[in-house]
């Protein structure tokens, strides 16, 4: 009886919460683009979903003006954490930098970051929770890397500091 009870406990406590599954229904417009247009420069990113049910971001960034950067962002209104301890994603990058984004409250200035190399071909890359540090304008903050007990927002960027054109897929985001 012990055995089935622990069984029990760890099977409840693993289960995947999605944060975003793309699929050939999914609705992206919660998904947001924001360049460094803002602030006036002149990188011009896109998101739209394939015929094949991922998410497609992509398109160039630009250093004139002082640009740099592109990210696509999602307001995924309050996903609780739990015991939960990394987040998986599941994508196709273009050989490329990326960072994956999150904040544990969406009006919070700052947000938790880690940076991953995409590989040209699909692949899943684990990011653990509490390795994501707090960053602010490419700035790392002194302060606790992600504690949180919840996520409202979840975020891709490019910001490799030169020009270059790129292309992300996405297919899923899940906490484990």
């Amino acid at each position: 009886m012990k055995h089935f009870i622990f069984l029990l406990i760890l099977s409840t406590t693993m289960t995947p919460r999605p944060i975003f599954d793309f699929n050939k229904t999914a609705t992206i417009k919660n998904w947001v683009v924001v360049d460094d247009v803002v602030m006036g420069g002149e990188s011009a990113g896109t998101f739209s979903l394939s015929e094949d049910g991922h998410g497609v971001f992509k398109g160039r960034v630009s250093l004139d003006n002082n640009g740099g950067f592109s990210s696509v962002r999602y307001d995924c209104n309050k996903i609780t954490i739990d015991d939960l301890t990394k987040v998986v994603l599941k994508l196709k990058g273009d050989g490329k930098d990326y960072q994956f984004r999150i904040k544990s409250n969406g009006g919070s200035y700052y947000s938790y970051i880690t940076t991953f190399t995409t590989s040209g071909s699909w692949q899943e890359i684990s990011v653990p929770l509490r390795d994501m540090y707090p960053s602010f304008r490419g700035r790392k903050l002194n302060m606790a890397n992600f504690s949180g007990k919840q996520i409202e927002e979840v975020a891709f960027l490019i910001g490799n500091k030169k020009n270059e054109d790129f292309k992300l897929m996405i297919d899923n985001i899940t906490l484990l």
